[in-house]
């Protein structure tokens, strides 16, 4: 089963050698790893020139945001299974992909997905937040629960029936591809009870008081879009965070 893993990065020049390092450091073999940069300006591609010859495919040209640049990568993509490393995240550990290998050949299912800790920038060891998930019901779904997006493993024809991210989201796009496969299209899913990733602190949704605005809008679009949740789901998907501050193992 070969993987296809996508990055998709825009002036990071600080992080983006430990994502790839930590592409490169799987044990798992069959890995196609796809780097798409939107045309960095800040010292990023000098960097990713350390590198060309460990990373599969590699484009760097403007985009329209980090959902363009995977959807970039989700077509280049010619694994079975695709996942995503965002250029400030890291894998837990060098067996990641070799549990999500051996997931979907034992489950035999359409997606995977596990744990996630968001971490400080400056000290990736440093727990802020640990998201963790559980087994997939529609119900909860329903409810305003998901799986966290960077350990959501799907099988590339997954996405070639359903397609990949609407760019039409700013920030939103993910959990509406989320509800699009596994509550618009029920595709089978399975759950690793383990942390896959680590994030670091500060993305877009979370920088402003107008991001987590424009984040809850573009969630109860998403709900609407695909008949799945309600104004009440918006509400208990930002409570079911709070209890993720105080839970570190």
């Amino acid at each position: 089963m070969k993987i296809s893993i996508i990055t998709s990065v825009y002036n990071n020049k600080e992080t983006i050698a430990e994502a790839i390092e930590s592409v490169l450091s799987q044990s798992y073999a069959d890995i196609e790893y796809i780097v798409v940069d939107g045309a960095s300006t800040d010292g990023t591609l000098e960097v990713l020139g350390q590198y060309k010859e460990q990373i599969t495919t590699f484009v760097s040209e403007p985009d329209k945001g980090i959902y363009d640049g995977l959807n970039k990568g989700v077509a280049l993509a010619t694994g079975d299974v695709v996942g995503f490393l965002h250029s400030d995240d890291l894998f837990e550990n060098e067996q990641v992909l070799a549990k999500v290998a051996h997931t979907f050949q034992e489950q035999k299912v359409d997606s995977i997905y596990g744990d996630l800790t968001y971490v400080r920038k400056e000290d990736t060891e440093k727990v802020v937040r640990y998201w963790k998930s559980a087994d997939f019901s529609m119900k909860k779904l329903k409810n305003g629960w998901m799986p966290p997006h960077p350990t959501f493993y799907v099988k590339r024809e997954v996405y070639e029936k359903f397609g990949a991210f609407d760019s039409s989201f700013k920030i939103a796009a993910d959990y509406d591809c989320i509800l699009r496969f596994l509550g618009r299209e029920q595709i089978s899913t399975a759950y690793i009870p383990e942390v896959l990733v680590k994030m670091r602190v500060g993305g877009a949704s979370n920088k402003s008081l107008k991001n987590l605005i424009q984040k809850s809008r573009e969630d109860f679009r998403a709900m609407k879009n695909n008949g799945v949740g309600h104004i009440g789901s918006l509400l208990m998907k930002n409570a079911v965070k709070i209890p993720q501050f105080f839970k570190r193992k």
